[in-house]
């Protein structure tokens, strides 16, 4: 395999074949335009969001509670990137807001929850 328009420094890793729409645990890291360190810094060993990194968090959230599909593992913002752990579920579940058995529900699955969570 070559590297994509021979633009990136590494192979990808993407699995060959495998179609990235389908169910399954996936990893994701977003990157910044240009690796500009421009959602929070560290301080003191903890991470401190800018405006907009504040933004990239509510609005990434958001996703979460539009898209049923989608379930929030874990996840961290960085000065100039994103990681997260998410599960993508398009099997028929029952997203009835008040069955104590839906995923959404449980407060362990939202992320403002989080002790260490920095404003």
């Amino acid at each position: 395999m070559t590297k994509y328009q021979n633009k990136y420094r590494i192979e990808s890793h993407r699995m060959p074949n495998w179609d990235y729409s389908s169910n399954g645990i996936y990893f994701l890291t977003i990157v910044t335009q240009n690796r500009v360190c421009n959602l929070g810094n560290i301080f003191n060993k903890k991470m401190i969001l800018s405006n907009f990194g504040k933004i990239i968090e509510t609005e990434f959230l958001k996703s979460f509670e539009i898209r049923n599909e989608l379930f929030l593992d874990e996840f961290i913002i960085m000065p100039n990137h994103l990681h997260t752990i998410i599960v993508l579920n398009k099997s028929k579940i029952n997203i009835n807001s008040n069955d104590s058995n839906n995923p959404r529900n449980n407060p362990r699955n939202n992320p403002r929850n989080n002790p260490n969570r920095q404003n």
